[in-house]
């Protein structure tokens, strides 16, 4: 399983201009910007629920159902090509990681109703998760601990992030790019050693004459 080269790369997000920039698009910020990187254009598919870009040996995926329907979109063209669930990575927002943060693995659900939903339609959890950290509402309101009101924590992801944490998302998106060569040869411990390893902080102190 851990030898499977990716075959399918899905962004989770919410369509239409007003969620473009939101966190909880954070998902499909990664998979634009994979296909940049790969030259790749998306093209609304119908039969497909969802924008779909090809490149050699790979197909992304942006649901347009809206996140927490997300599975009807990657279940039908996960099965219209034959591509399965180990062969399946799908990028998204995770709020139990900080700005910046980020971790690769296989398996559970994490809270996340469009994962719950992709875990209904393929029937297994056995795909890969790339969860995108962008902090947690708690961080802004002072709380300490406890559960938080639906209605914070859909207003958080919901709306934009403030400067320093989009450049900590940008910068961990980037870092997320520079592992793809490796998810694409099926080397998927290369690529969380190298995601999961903290770049070097650079010193700033200058050194004496």
């Amino acid at each position: 399983m851990l030898n499977s080269p990716i075959k399918l790369v899905v962004g989770l997000g919410n369509p239409g201009r007003e969620y473009e920039y939101t966190r909880h698009n954070a998902g499909f910020w990664f998979v634009d910007a994979l296909a940049r990187e790969l030259g790749a254009s998306f093209q609304k598919e119908s039969k497909f629920h969802g924008e779909v870009a090809k490149s050699p040996g790979v197909w992304l995926l942006k649901p347009t159902t809206f996140m927490n329907r997300s599975g009807q979109a990657v279940g039908a063209l996960a099965k219209f090509y034959q591509i399965t669930p180990a062969e399946i990575l799908v990028a998204h927002d995770e709020m139990d990681l900080p700005a910046g943060g980020v971790k690769m693995k296989i398996g559970g659900a994490a809270g996340s109703n469009g994962i719950k939903d992709i875990v209904n339609h393929l029937g297994t959890k056995d795909f890969w998760r790339l969860r995108l950290g962008i902090g947690h509402p708690r961080e802004l309101s002072g709380k300490l601990g406890g559960a938080m009101d639906r209605p914070e924590v859909v207003d958080y992801v919901l709306h934009r992030p403030g400067a320093e944490d989009q450049r900590a998302i940008d910068e961990v998106i980037k870092r997320s790019l520079e592992c793809w060569p490796a998810m694409a040869k099926g080397d998927m411990e290369a690529a969380m050693l190298r995601l999961h390893t903290k770049p070097k902080e650079v010193n700033k102190t200058p050194k004496a004459d």
